[in-house]
């Protein structure tokens, strides 16, 4: 799904539980950043085969005190560096500092994260994929006009209970795979043909 007037294909990544491990009391430091199976590969995979990759991520451990910016963006210089060792990179990392409570418009489920990301590549967002495992992350890249993806590692497989038991609206056009690896093969094979 290209937008034809520019010619590019974009996917938009969640972070935690997408592209690293989760946690629920927060993923507070660079040793804590560790990429889940076959994501770094999945994103040098998508990079190689024509796809812009950004990331859209909450970080609201930023307002809770966690952790600082510049320990975030130490994170992102790791994800950054294991990229640059397969030869690849990833385009804009818009996060969201704000607490649930802050009233900001960039905080996922509102989709002012993916808002930056269109204005940065100056197109708007109807031909991107939004990969989250999350209902906000779902909910985000609808508000965009964004295809959702959801993904079952992370938060995924609650997230996927949830949407089969009724309890998170109708998706009738999500797409579903087990890991941001399966989603990218998938993509890449399309893509080939």
């Amino acid at each position: 799904m290209a937008d034809h007037d520019t010619g590019i294909n974009l996917v938009i990544l969640d972070r935690d539980g997408v592209i690293n491990e989760d946690s629920d009391a927060y993923v507070k430091s660079v040793e804590e950043w560790k990429p889940i199976a076959g994501s770094i590969e999945a994103i040098a995979a998508l990079r190689e085969s024509g796809y812009e990759v950004a990331v859209a991520t909450n970080q609201s451990g930023i307002a809770r005190g966690y952790y600082s910016i510049e320990v975030l963006d130490a994170m992102h210089e790791k994800l950054r560096g294991l990229l640059l060792k397969m030869g690849s990179e990833v385009g804009p990392i818009a996060y969201c500092p704000h607490g649930p409570d802050d009233d900001c418009n960039c905080r996922k489920p509102k989709p002012g994260l993916l808002r930056q990301i269109s204005e940065h590549y100056q197109f708007d967002l109807s031909g991107a994929y939004m990969v989250g495992d999350s209902l906000r992350d779902l909910q985000a890249g609808a508000a965009a006009g964004c295809q959702c993806v959801l993904v079952k590692t992370g938060k995924g497989e609650q997230t996927w209970k949830k949407i089969v038991a009724g309890e998170s609206g109708d998706w009738p056009d999500l797409l579903i795979f087990d890991s941001l690896s399966e989603f990218a093969k998938s993509l890449v094979r399309g893509s080939e043909h």
